[in-house]
């Protein structure tokens, strides 16, 4: 049984412009994120790890500032995103219902870089009354460093704490600064934010000895508060 679908138009690896559009799509969101929330947070996720750390970085940026309504001047993340579709190759990504259970038909063979800018994309387009978890879940999905399998739908489904719309106003630059342990006065630049983001990931990882019932939620606030400095 189909449950969401997204159709990505984007140029060809020899193409000396790179574009990426949105073709056919089906991205149910009620209740929120809803199928379509989790097809595109897959989408994230199978391909978050073929992205460079500068890359990765540019990225964050991007989806802060979708999620924010910010005006976006193209191209971003070397492309241009666009509405005209001729010319562009197609790549299909599906999540199919299977029973009970669920399965992410993602394109193994895809270049991983404009499906991820679809899918953030598709999400900005959506309903301003889903945008906000589905964009959560976009975020938890940029964490994901396994396969593209039954964990990661778990993984994306599951534990509803570490992927809660956090709109407290005390997130802001100076909590972000002291999550990352740049409270000594310091004015960290770009490659120092990422440096220390990667160091408090990896410590606050249940492989690493933390506590797994809390790392979820220390992660969440580790990569908000990389998202904030980053965009400053």
């Amino acid at each position: 049984m189909l449950l969401a679908e997204l159709e990505v138009r984007h140029s060809r690896a020899i193409a000396p412009t790179r574009r990426v559009a949105l073709g056919k799509l089906y991205l149910p969101t009620d209740p929120a994120p809803g199928f379509g929330g989790i097809l595109l947070a897959g989408m994230v996720a199978a391909y978050i790890g073929q992205l460079d750390e500068e890359l990765r970085d540019d990225l964050d940026i991007l989806i802060d500032d979708l999620e924010r309504g910010k005006r976006v001047v193209q191209p971003r993340v070397r492309h241009r995103f666009q509405t005209d579709t001729h010319g562009l190759a197609r790549t299909h990504h599906r999540l199919i219902g299977v029973g009970e259970a669920m399965d992410l038909e993602i394109d193994p063979d895809a270049y991983g870089l404009p499906q991820v800018l679809a899918a953030v994309y598709a999400a900005s387009k959506l309903s301003a009354r889903f945008r906000p978890p589905v964009f959560a879940l976009l975020w938890r999905a940029t964490r994901w460093e396994g396969d593209v399998d039954a964990r990661l739908v778990e993984y994306l489904t599951g534990d509803e704490a570490a992927y809660r719309v956090r709109r407290d106003r005390r997130y802001d630059a100076g909590w972000a600064m002291t999550v990352l342990g740049f409270d000594d006065g310091t004015d960290p630049g770009h490659a120092d934010v990422v440096r220390r983001f990667r160091k408090l990931v990896r410590d606050a990882h249940p492989d690493h000895g933390a506590d797994a019932g809390a790392a979820s939620v220390r992660i969440t606030e580790l990569t908000e508060a990389k998202r904030i400095l980053l965009a400053r």
